[in-house]
């Protein structure tokens, strides 16, 4: 178990810092792509509907509705091509694992938004 543990410590790249999503939660990832000798960058929203592994084997699954088609990609967390990822929407969901989405269709494949509630300080001038 040792030696899988160093391995994965030797092929370790920078970890970047992406914002705490989990299931439920719409994000943004963008991605770099490349097509023979060109890079472009992609978008991909949609609603990651699980996070699975641990450290460097992290995966999360993400889906979204493109012409009528559900389209689900997994990326790797510690992958390089991957830019950036934003956090969009927050989900109110009970699951970690929201596999059910896949047999929603409509309105009932909405997911509910979590109110988060905004703490504003006010400054006041004090003499």
């Amino acid at each position: 178990m040792d030696l899988i543990k160093i391995a994965e410590q030797a092929f370790a790249t920078e970890v970047k810092n992406f914002p705490v999503f989990k299931a439920g939660d719409t994000i943004t990832i963008t991605y770099r792509i490349k097509e023979e000798n060109k890079e472009r960058l992609q978008k991909f929203r949609g609603v990651c509907i699980q996070r699975k592994g641990t450290g460097v084997t992290q995966t999360f699954t993400v889906r979204k509705i493109s012409n009528g088609i559900g389209v689900e990609r997994i990326f790797p967390l510690t992958s390089p091509f991957i830019e950036n990822i934003e956090l969009n929407k927050v989900g109110k969901v009970r699951r970690a694992r929201i596999f059910y989405l896949r047999k929603l269709t409509g309105k009932k494949a909405r997911i509910k938004e979590k109110k988060m509630a905004l703490i504003v300080e006010e400054h006041t001038a004090q003499e």
